[in-house]
């Protein structure tokens, strides 16, 4: 961000008040351009990369961490600077050898497994960067999209490198499936399966580049950068930054997602300062071993707003039939659908299921425990007052998008 901006929306907070100087930038789903504290594993992925500076394809690798180690920012900020250096974003990406030759045109895409899921989506992601024409976002099926795809890759200097990120979650786009999908393109396509673990194709014998979790110290820094702009000044003292540094573990999503609770809380209580007591409501609000929000943020509208009432009601102890009972008053959607979606939301670890006491025979019943920060997603997913939206409905069985 530009040093005049930073001071800008300062003096703005100043005039107005606010504690949230810019929300986006807090956010624990926004990844910054150059992530904090990763230099040498940024310097390994570019190495993983490397035959891309002599017009070539690299080998598939892997980019793996745990949660919160920051691997999707990693990738998305190596593949943006990549483009940006090498090209012309959205274009073609002319690269230029060690010898002097020029010509030979390299794409590096980015897939988001929670929001692409189906060949249809797939095919389209890839060709929004590497075609300068607009790609149709329906009235086309994917066979259509397929052999565009191979047009664009047909001469042996166009390569593309494609990252499949989130690809070992619950209800996501697996790199198995995405070589499926990618095999038409083979020879002019690597992959990178970017995840908590490597794919057992990749795990053996192909590169691996490690992220490690944070330590505390750089965890503090990457608070501090997001505080330093996202907050008025004077919002967090610095001991509350090492404090929520230490309580994370090395996690930076759960301490953004604190961050930003307490960001919230302290809002509404129109205080100027985030105080001890919002640190310690909004730490109290990330579950451990959270669910990481933005997998949440990827539901359908609708599913996000049946989250959104489950968390507004007093679910302690309440069978589940009963608290689909509740949403469902308060939505369009049947008692029944709502009980659907809520056992499928807990079979992909969105929520869980925890047995309640029971007297006599039968099946034990059951309520719900949400996994994901409830302060930072009503803030950050669908508002509450909007109607209920959202159909759910599938694309046309042979991968056709439903034309406009």
């Amino acid at each position: 961000m530009e040093l005049r901006e930073r001071i800008a929306r300062r003096r703005s907070a100043r005039q107005d008040r606010e504690i949230l100087v810019d929300r986006d930038y807090l956010s624990p789903v926004v990844h910054p351009a150059d992530p904090i504290g990763r230099g040498p594993v940024l310097e390994q992925l570019l190495d993983a990369l490397e035959a891309v500076f002599d017009g070539e394809l690299p080998p598939p690798i892997a980019v793996v961490g745990p949660a919160g180690a920051g691997t999707s920012a990693i990738v998305t900020a190596v593949f943006d600077a990549l483009n940006e250096q090498l090209g012309e974003p959205s274009r073609s990406i002319g690269t230029t050898t060690r010898a002097g030759r020029t010509g030979s045109s390299t794409w590096f895409v980015y897939v988001d497994g929670r929001r692409v899921e189906s060949a249809f989506a797939l095919y389209r992601t890839v060709l929004s960067v590497l075609s300068s024409e607009p790609v149709p976002e329906s009235g086309v099926g994917t066979d259509d999209l397929r052999d565009r795809l191979q047009r664009q890759l047909a001469r042996p200097d166009r390569h593309a490198v494609v990252a499949v990120d989130h690809h070992d979650e619950p209800e996501t786009l697996a790199y198995e499936r995405a070589r499926e999908l990618l095999a038409p393109v083979d020879d002019s396509v690597s992959t990178v399966a970017v995840g908590r673990e490597a794919p057992d194709e990749l795990a053996a014998e192909q590169p691996t580049v490690t992220v490690p979790a944070y330590r505390d110290h750089e965890l503090v820094e990457v608070i501090s950068d997001r505080a330093s702009t996202g907050l008025a000044a004077g919002a967090l003292d610095h001991e509350s930054v090492r404090g929520l540094a230490a309580w994370a573990d090395g996690n930076a999503h759960d301490a953004l997602a604190a961050l930003f609770g307490a960001a919230v809380l302290a809002s509404r209580d129109g205080s100027d300062r985030i105080a001890t007591e919002h640190l310690e409501r909004a730490k109290a609000d990330v579950p451990d071993d959270s669910v990481h929000l933005d997998r949440v943020l990827a539901l359908s509208e609708t599913r996000q707003r049946v989250l959104l009432d489950l968390v507004a009601i007093d679910a302690a102890d309440r069978p589940i039939r009963d608290l689909a009972t509740e949403i469902a008053d308060r939505s369009s959607l049947t008692a029944g659908t709502v009980k659907r979606f809520l056992y499928e939301l807990a079979d992909h670890g969105v929520v869980e299921r925890v047995p309640l006491s029971a007297t006599g025979s039968g099946r034990r019943p059951s309520t719900l425990a949400v996994r994901f920060p409830t302060i930072a997603f009503r803030t950050l997913g669908p508002s509450s007052d909007e109607t209920d939206g959202g159909t759910d409905e599938p694309a046309d069985g042979d991968g056709t998008a439903p034309a406009s």
